[in-house]
């Protein structure tokens, strides 16, 4: 059939295509005078209709369908399917690391309890490094580049979990058979900072009163709702995303009560009593929130509502003159004679505190959110509620004075 014939055809045609011949076939699209070019072929004893790729008749010339279509046969001849060839070409190609990363994290977020945490590893530590690198070209030079920085920067914990997901990373890539190579494989904990190693650190009431003058002289660098979160943890020893992911509605002031549930590192179902001195806290923060369903709603435009996982982290890392923003602060907390601590830390310091003020046992043990372990954890089932908002509001009294906020005030 020639183009004159294939033109009429179009126009007559009262099927859903027309043989031109040698396989070759077209969809007619009468409203624009022209069709899709279509190949018909067999393969393991299935007949197929192939749709050629590209434009259509006339845009497609009968000549270079015709060239197109004498390649195809000659696939198939060679045992290969078209259409499940083009099937598989038209997944997502795996070619950067940034594609390798999206395509292993895909699959691991139904596995991983906090899928967040690796991504934020990968988007701030290795991202802006090898994120557009071919797979094949990341080089064991590259590795050792990224986990020195995060060395540099003070936090061997951070290298060590970044060298695991990069070792995971490339594992994948093995499996998927991007690449045969590892260039994290020869690293180990010594190399990104040393193995953990548990961590003793604890601050004083004295310390605790340092901390918070410098974080109050420098508000505009720490911010005032950074500052809030962090008398909250001490006080309350909380971790630090149970704060920072609070909702409203977990919240009775009624009762004065937080119902944490079960969202919480253990999963174990806790309640949280919340002592009166603090409630100036909590009304100056829903202020602050301006109706948003979080305490601590995001800073900028976010999917997750509540501020970055690590916003207090980096807050945290000015006052010390880590490398954490584009602007370098000096050491501020240092210079006041305050050694280096954590956000988890804080954690360890309220524990402390707590000894210092004569408070042991099980009470202090499900303050913290603990199981009581042995026998005394299976057949204990009363929760200390009470002992527990004695707790807070013994503690609340000692550190909100030095936190500069009335107890009996709205606003510090």
């Amino acid at each position: 059939m020639n183009v004159k014939e294939i033109k009429a055809n179009i126009k007559t045609c009262a099927t859903l295509r027309f043989n031109v011949g040698d396989g070759l076939y077209i969809k007619p699209n009468k409203s624009r005078n022209g069709g899709a070019w279509e190949l018909r072929y067999t393969i393991n004893g299935n007949r197929r209709f192939m749709t050629l790729s590209g434009v259509g008749f006339p845009e497609k010339s009968l000549a270079e369908a015709k060239a197109e279509a004498a390649i195809i046969k000659q696939q198939i001849k060679n045992g290969i399917d078209p259409l499940a060839e083009r099937a598989r070409q038209s997944e997502a190609e795996i070619i950067t690391m940034n594609n390798l990363f999206n395509d292993w994290h895909k699959e691991e977020s139904k596995r991983l309890k906090n899928p967040e945490r690796p991504l934020g590893h990968y988007i701030k530590r290795v991202q802006p490094y090898i994120g557009k690198l071919r797979v094949e070209d990341v080089k064991a030079t590259d590795i050792r580049r990224i986990i020195q920085k995060i060395n540099d920067d003070g936090i061997p914990s951070i290298s060590n979990q970044t060298l695991y997901l990069l070792k995971k990373l490339f594992k994948h890539a093995n499996k998927l058979d991007i690449t045969q190579r590892n260039p994290a494989a020869a690293f180990n904990s010594s190399d990104a900072g040393g193995p953990g190693k548990s961590r003793d650190r604890a601050l004083s009431f004295e310390e605790i009163e340092i901390t918070l003058k410098v974080l109050r002289d420098n508000i505009a660098i720490f911010t005032h709702d950074n500052y809030l979160l962090i008398i909250l943890l001490i006080i309350f020893g909380n971790r630090k995303t149970e704060l920072t992911k609070a909702k409203w509605n977990e919240f009775d002031f009624s009762k004065n009560i937080w119902d944490l549930g079960i969202r919480n590192k253990k999963e174990s179902d806790i309640k949280i009593p919340i002592p009166e001195e603090v409630m100036p806290i909590f009304r100056e923060i829903k202020e602050r929130s301006c109706g948003s369903e979080y305490l601590f709603p995001a800073r900028k435009k976010s999917k997750n509502g509540h501020i970055s996982d690590d916003t207090l982290n980096h807050a945290l890392g000015k006052m010390f003159g880590s490398n954490v923003s584009k602007k370098k602060y000096p050491n501020l907390l240092g210079s006041q004679g305050v050694k280096h601590f954590t956000l988890h830390d804080l954690r360890r310091t309220c524990r402390s505190l707590l000894a210092e003020l004569g408070y042991e046992g099980n009470k202090v043990t499900r303050y913290l959110n603990h199981k009581i372990k042995g026998v005394a954890g299976i057949y204990n089932r009363y929760d200390y509620l009470e002992e527990r908002r004695e707790i807070a509001s013994t503690l609340a009294q000692r550190i909100l004075p030095l936190a500069k906020i009335n107890s009996n005030s709205e606003e510090g």
